[in-house]
């Protein structure tokens, strides 16, 4: 049961960027998060650190959107402190799923020893 609760942050980090994706048109973002979803059931090292990997990066993307929106928002004279609170905090829990390879459940059922 904790394996499972373990991905739930995984998953719903890569759905949400999927999403991202989705509402900017990229057809390569959303087809990616949807394949490195199906890929946490290949038990490889090389699994691990991609999702790993990209975890890392969609987070460094969500803290990208909110930069350029609140640089947008600024400009037109609108609130940005709630919006920036949440993608903040997408930002966070997107990093610290990336984080989770990092747990000795994971590294177990990836096959990662000390030298990863």
């Amino acid at each position: 049961m904790k394996k499972v609760l373990i991905y739930v942050p995984v998953v719903l980090s890569l759905v949400v960027l999927g999403a991202h994706f989705m509402r900017y048109d990229s057809s390569a973002g959303v087809v990616g998060s949807i394949v490195l979803i199906a890929l946490l059931f290949v038990r490889q090292p090389w699994v691990a650190r991609l999702v790993q990997t990209a975890l890392i990066l969609g987070a460094l993307e969500w803290l990208w959107t909110l930069f350029e929106l609140i640089q947008v928002r600024t400009a037109l004279g609108q609130p940005f402190i709630r919006m920036a609170v949440i993608l903040g905090s997408v930002a966070a829990v997107t990093f610290i799923s990336a984080l989770l390879f990092q747990s000795s459940t994971l590294k177990k059922f990836y096959k990662l020893d000390s030298r990863d």
